[in-house]
């Protein structure tokens, strides 16, 4: 599907929008829940995601095609590895036979695991034969995604012994490893965090709950970066949102303040304001620990015209996409004048923006959503804009209640 975005008559925008629930909560959570059936969840994301998780969980034996989710690849890949009399093959789309499994496979097969790569030493496809886990250490370099991780921290209650892990090297994505302890700890599991060792104990079973998934903050982002590019007065509401979240990308409310943006809780909502302009022509930016809200806050830079350099962005190159390599060439056919590494990006300030450029989104559900707002700007076009549904299917239709234009071609 291939849409033009154009921008709404008037660019003073005041509404209110609801976001269904986070996928990396969801999915921890779903994760949990086939561990503990206890557990009830609500407000579950709707997202094509955490479809694949809920549909992959359900089975028990024969092949498990997650499609282009790698959250899904990750955590089913350590549940079924614990699983006794489970035994599937995990495959997805050729993306994602493409994207890196080895350090989680080395990993469980340390602790006990059979499992065995179909195709390419590796890489998915992977068969898996389920089996108890006993051995109760391991180590993983620091510095990779979280999500594997946060795979062995979700199975480790479940383990006889718990589990002792062991991050050599400097941490990165802190945020997610603690959104998966908070998690556990709700349900009533005890964990530890200290220095670069987490010990999770094992838990036989856990107190009936329900646990309501809070929205999705990078799902925010996107109107967080849309309120920045519009007039000073825009407000928009989004629901539902907490103070103390779990979520790494509730970093937008203090990033978008140098845009000129102000985030004000009212109950489970959270009101975006524009109150000002940037406050300096060159922004530097760590985001190490919350990298999916890098390419829209490079988008966002762009759009007001300021310069902006963003390091810590090494697990952007074996995301859905290679997210750098693909902004570079997007925001260099708008005009933009942009270079990266294979961890840093560097943005120089321009407002040459090209009009009617089509958008490719790489399979890549953030590439289109990250670079809509710059409708406000220029008009544009999206190739196969139907990847919003990976994780925020309701995209397009609340462009809508923003009153951009959008139109299938």
């Amino acid at each position: 599907m291939k849409l033009h975005l154009s921008a709404p008559s008037e660019t003073l925008i005041k509404s209110d929008i609801a976001i269904t629930g986070s996928k990396s909560e969801t999915n921890r959570l779903l994760l949990l829940q086939a561990l503990f059936p206890a557990i009830k969840i609500e407000n579950l994301s709707n997202s094509d995601d955490a479809q694949v998780m809920q549909e992959g969980l359900q089975i028990s034996s024969g092949t498990v095609d997650i499609h282009h989710a790698g959250t899904a690849m990750r955590f089913l890949t350590a549940y079924f590895a614990s699983q006794e009399n489970k035994e599937v093959t995990l495959t997805g789309s050729k993306r994602m036979t493409e994207r890196p499994i080895k350090v989680l496979v080395d990993a469980l097969r340390s602790l006990g695991a059979e499992i065995s790569y179909k195709k390419d030493e590796g890489y998915p496809p992977i068969a898996i034969k389920g089996k108890k886990l006993t051995k109760t250490q391991v180590s993983l370099p620091a510095n990779i995604s979280s999500q594997y991780i946060s795979a062995l921290l979700l199975i480790a209650p479940s383990l006889q012994n718990g589990l002792e892990l062991e991050l050599v090297g400097k941490i990165t994505s802190v945020p997610y490893i603690k959104m998966t302890l908070g998690l556990l700890s709700q349900i009533g599991v005890e964990s530890s965090f200290e220095g670069n060792t987490i010990r999770v104990s094992p838990k036989s079973e856990v107190v009936a709950s329900t646990q309501v998934v809070e929205s999705d903050w990078s799902s925010a982002s996107y109107f967080y970066s849309i309120v920045s590019l519009c007039e000073v007065g825009t407000e928009i509401s989004l629901s539902a949102y907490h103070k103390d979240s779990l979520q790494g990308d509730s970093v937008l409310q203090e990033i978008y303040t140098h845009f000129g943006v102000e985030t004000t809780f009212e109950g489970h909502r959270i009101v975006l304001k524009k109150v000002g302009n940037p406050k300096d022509s060159s922004f530097t930016f760590d985001l190490a620990n919350a990298p999916d809200i890098a390419q829209t806050i490079a988008v966002s830079c762009y759009g007001l015209g300021v310069a902006c350099y963003m390091t810590g962005l090494h697990t952007l190159k074996i995301k859905e996409t290679d997210r750098l390599e693909a902004l570079k060439a997007e925001l260099t056919k708008l005009g933009a004048s942009i270079s990266v590494t294979d961890k840093t990006l560097t943005l120089e300030a321009s407002q040459d923006f090209v009009k009617d450029v089509a958008i490719d989104t790489y399979n890549d559900h953030r590439m289109a959503m990250a670079f809509a707002p710059l409708a406000l700007k220029t008009s544009l076009y999206f190739n196969d804009a139907e990847v919003v549904s990976k994780s925020y299917p309701d995209f397009w239709r609340d462009m809508e209640k923003l009153k951009f234009q959008v139109k299938t071609v």
